[in-house]
């Protein structure tokens, strides 16, 4: 594979919804009249909610519906299919979002076979190689397509590594593994004098070499890491069970298989969804619980699945993983971009597609480019009333890291303000690194690490000294923020970077939805601050707002037997806050809190507000906090806000 020619028609992702249309309509247009072309193009748009519950050639039909220009949806139903497009064309973060591999598998059943972009998402360009869906950063290659001239693979490959040509050349990653990952053992890299990073000493002492390679893990480089759990939820089961049964054939011989954790924690009250409702979902989401169900049964898996005789499931995949399994200096791996949660243990923790979680499911081996790492020094002490969510929505909206700065790299959360911080509060930061643009973000273990675990696991932890960055370690950049001087935080909707501080806000914004769960929200810590301010409210005799719907969900059962042994319950009920057992929930727009219409306006304590991510209205992001103190004033308002508001009444 020396050359390669994509014939088919080009499609150039503008903002103008015109110009898209008349694209779909079968107009040809240049790079020219394209106009500005989309940035933060997630892979919820790629391939909305309903797209969900295919895994095979049915999905393409789906690409791209929910792609958002102006106000629109340009692209129907078969819109690329239909079109004769092998060439898909956009701005800056391309694929943002969930690691779903549903949404390039969706562009490459419905006849894509490059995405030519300014910049892309890890995970989504890594779920690309794996399925053999070209990417290329090089917009000069628009031309030369459209010209018919078939382009080098060395050109097409250019600034990737060279495990990227390996993959593409193999036919994917499942052949390169059956090929080449068998039955390897770690070999830790030599010792270095030179200062390394955590996540660098993480990675060295869980190299896997295959092939005669001697990975020296440089920043940039790839290889393949042995991991101590790998996990996967039920989204993703049935698609990672089709894939590995179509290669490897039955039964499957996993690796380590007591190593493999399953979840069923995404779908439990999707019988209350109204999207789900709607859109006559839900047969074909129990089809992905039996699937899950299957390969659990089948191999002998341990399972978190849901609870018997009652709604909700036993607790989301990345708040247990932190709660109950991963340890420090560990690498732990999931089928979510949300894994780098549990980064706040101390834990290299990354998200990864289907394709590589199948390929580690045989293997052991769990791909892995090497991230440079960014130095997030959190400096002050945080004012009362200000929270980590408030810390990451400021950090979104930083222009650098809105430029990109943080795409691809570790964020390692470090100062007093992170000292100061809870287990529970730092990983409300590195779950966000998912947002950030991040590979994963990382607290270096300390004593507060320690209590954490003990305290939750029942398990004594001996930190060792290598287990912190070196003096002197190789960052590619530092960003410090003065905590002492934050206010409470919102993101508008549409991206997590819409950040805009609470004082700043202008007119009132009235909310119809508020909802305070998912596992950014669903924490131990997060139920003392909701608690905090609908006690002071019930003391009061205040309710929620008439015409407001307000949801808290737990995040595990663990949250939930907290919150029953503190007496939170009560002052929840008698504000009127309506209590859901663990799932995602509303976060996935898989449950309650998912609103019906455009015109509802949600306050959500979630991680990520893109177009159609919790339904078709308007999500404002905010800390639990202000969440509940919205729910009780049925407008988007501080706590300190609220507290003065009814002092001057």
């Amino acid at each position: 594979m020396h050359a390669i020619r994509f014939d088919g028609r080009i499609l150039f992702l503008s903002v103008d919804p015109d110009i898209v249309g008349r694209q779909i309509r079968g107009e040809d247009i240049d790079r020219a009249r394209a106009g500005r072309l989309r940035d933060d193009i997630s892979t919820d748009e790629i391939t909305p909610l309903p797209s969900l519950v295919h895994y095979d050639d049915e999905i393409g039909r789906h690409a791209h519906t929910g792609f958002r220009a102006g106000e629109t949806h340009p692209i129907p139903f078969d819109g690329l299919r239909d079109g004769g497009f092998a060439v898909l064309v956009a701005g800056r973060r391309y694929g943002k979002g969930s690691s779903r591999e549903h949404s390039p598998l969706a562009e490459y059943t419905a006849g894509i076979r490059l995405v030519i972009a300014e910049s892309f998402e890890r995970i989504y360009r890594q779920n690309c190689d794996n399925i053999g869906l070209f990417t290329s950063t090089d917009l000069g290659l628009i031309e030369r397509v459209k010209a018919g001239e078939a382009i080098p693979l060395a050109e097409l490959l250019e600034g990737r590594d060279m495990l990227a040509a390996d993959i593409l050349s193999a036919g994917g990653l499942l052949t390169y593994g059956q090929n080449n990952l068998m039955g390897l053992s770690p070999r830790p890299a030599a010792p270095t004098i030179e200062p390394r990073t955590l996540v660098q000493k993480i990675i060295a002492r869980n190299i896997l070499s295959h092939g005669g390679r001697n990975w020296d893990a440089a920043p940039g480089t790839g290889g393949f890491v042995r991991a101590r759990f790998r996990f996967i939820h039920e989204v993703y089961t049935a698609m990672a069970a089709h894939m590995l049964h179509r290669h490897y054939g039955r039964p499957l011989r996993l690796h380590e298989p007591e190593s493999i954790l399953c979840f069923e924690d995404h779908n439990s009250y999707a019988h209350r969804s109204p999207t789900h409702v709607r859109r006559d979902l839900l047969p074909a989401i129990r089809r992905l619980s039996q699937g899950h169900r299957a390969f659990v049964s089948d191999y002998g898996l341990k399972d978190h699945g849901y609870l018997p005789g009652e709604e909700g499931s036993e607790g989301i995949s990345h708040a247990m993983m932190a709660e109950s399994y991963a340890m420090p200096g560990e690498i732990c791996v999931g089928t979510d971009s949300h894994t780098p949660h549990s980064g706040a243990v101390g834990c290299l923790a990354f998200g990864v597609g289907t394709t590589d979680m199948a390929n580690a499911f045989m293997t052991g081996a769990v791909r892995l480019t090497v991230p440079q790492t960014l130095l997030i020094w959190l400096d002050g002490a945080l004012p009362i009333g200000v929270t980590a969510k408030d810390v990451v929505l400021k950090l979104l909206a930083e222009p650098s890291i809105r430029a990109g700065l943080g795409l691809g790299k570790v964020f390692e959360f470090a100062g007093p303000a992170i000292v100061a911080m809870s287990v529970d509060e730092r990983a409300t930061l590195t779950n966000m690194t998912a947002e950030l643009g991040g590979f994963t973000g990382i607290v270096a273990p300390d004593a507060e690490t320690v209590r954490f675990i003990k305290e939750r696991r029942g398990v004594d932890v001996v930190l060792e000294d290598w287990m912190r960055s070196d003096p002197g370690a190789p960052y590619a950049a530092t960003l410090t923020l003065d905590c002492s001087s934050l206010t409470p935080m919102l993101a508008a909707p549409g991206d997590p970077g819409n950040g805009i501080a609470y004082g700043d806000l202008g007119q009132p914004v009235p909310v119809c939805i508020a909802y305070g769960g998912s596992c950014t929200a669903g924490k131990r810590d997060d139920f003392d601050q909701y608690h905090e301010v609908l006690s002071w409210a019930a003391a009061r005799g205040l309710k929620v707002r008439d015409g407001v719907t307000f949801y808290l969900q737990f995040g595990t059962l663990a949250v939930r037997r907290y919150c029953e042994e503190r007496g939170y319950l009560e002052a929840f009920r008698q504000v009127g806050a309506e209590l859901l057992n663990p799932a995602c929930g509303a976060c996935a727009q898989c449950g309650p809190g998912v609103s019906s219409s455009g015109d509802e306006v949600t306050i959500s304590a979630i991680n990520r507000n893109f177009p159609g991510r919790s339904g078709p209205g308007k999500v404002w992001l905010a800390s639990p906090p202000t969440v509940a103190a919205s729910a009780i004033a049925g407008e988007i308002i501080s706590f300190g806000e609220l507290r003065a508001r009814m002092n001057r009444s």
